[in-house]
């Protein structure tokens, strides 16, 4: 069973987003580094290569879409609270990156997210669950009423 995750985003500006995703708060595997890519620490387990678009290219013959004009993919990072989502989007925001507007959802009181367009146009959503109260939502006696 996979124990980690590795995913891999190209960036036009390595720099750029390095910048930009410290300004989040993440940090860099330095040994996981070099001027082709860098390894983003989002938590024990998961880890964002950001690789400068020459050099993920090198992975696939197939050609890079265009994250500003189509979605391959949504990232969603899940957070400890609301105010983590709102401190997290309102960074992005601030260090360049875009709103993104949503469609109108269904409303789980458990459940809180915000998204945003990284510089490179990849959409990020960020997600707060308070599962106590998923579970109980999720319980019978609570699907019954």
């Amino acid at each position: 069973m996979a124990t980690n995750i590795f995913i891999n985003l190209p960036v036009k500006d390595l720099s750029a987003s390095v910048a930009f995703f410290t300004q989040l708060g993440f940090s860099f595997d330095s040994k996981m580094s070099d001027e082709r890519g860098t390894c983003m620490v989002v938590s024990d387990t998961i880890f964002v290569m950001l690789l400068v678009e020459e050099f993920f290219q090198s992975f696939t013959a197939k050609p890079l879409v265009n994250a500003h004009q189509a979605n391959e993919m949504i990232l969603c990072v899940s957070v400890d609270s609301r105010a983590e989502v709102d401190r997290l989007v309102d960074a992005a925001l601030t260090a360049g990156g875009h709103s993104v507007p949503q469609q109108p959802q269904n409303e789980m009181e458990f459940m809180y997210d915000r998204n945003f367009q990284d510089l490179d146009g990849h959409l990020w959503n960020i997600l707060y669950m308070d599962m106590a109260c998923a579970q109980q939502t999720a319980t019978p006696e609570a699907a019954a009423q």
